[in-house]
């Protein structure tokens, strides 16, 4: 509200539980909408999809792009680093920011020199996951 269709969610995550004020008055004006495309089919409407009026960004899903290109289990194949790389630069030249997740340092630089906007590296629950393995590996015999 007052556009689209949502929840109001006022004692959420997204509200800092209920501790921001006029939250409901003003959350219109501060929420990112963005979209992700994850196939074939979004890759050849990319402008058409970033044209959408209200749309802020897409964010090429990496893992799911691979999978839908014949390619699952993979993020970082050679046949289509450069198409996420094309994908980049259209949606910036389209006016809208561009984003990504990776887990690999490396492809995150690449991808912020391609005109990534945001680019996630690494997830939380993955991260925790490895530090506590490391931590752990050091109290084992």
């Amino acid at each position: 509200p007052p556009a689209g269709v949502r929840g109001v969610a006022g004692g959420t995550r997204a509200t800092r539980f209920a501790r921001i004020k006029d939250y409901a008055k003003r959350a219109h004006e501060e929420i990112c909408l963005l979209v992700q495309v994850e196939n074939q089919q979004g890759l050849d409407n990319l402008e058409k999809i970033a044209a959408v009026e209200g749309v802020d960004g897409v964010f090429i899903g990496p893992a799911d792009l691979h999978a839908s290109l014949g390619y699952p289990g993979e993020t970082n194949n050679p046949k289509i680093v450069p198409i996420i790389d094309d994908a980049i630069r259209r949606i910036r030249k389209a006016g809208k920011a561009p984003g990504i997740l990776t887990g690999v340092e490396a492809d995150a630089r690449r991808w912020l020199e391609c005109g990534g906007l945001f680019v996630a590296v690494g997830a939380d629950v993955g991260i925790l996951a490895r530090e506590t393995e490391k931590l752990a590996a050091k109290f084992r015999p």
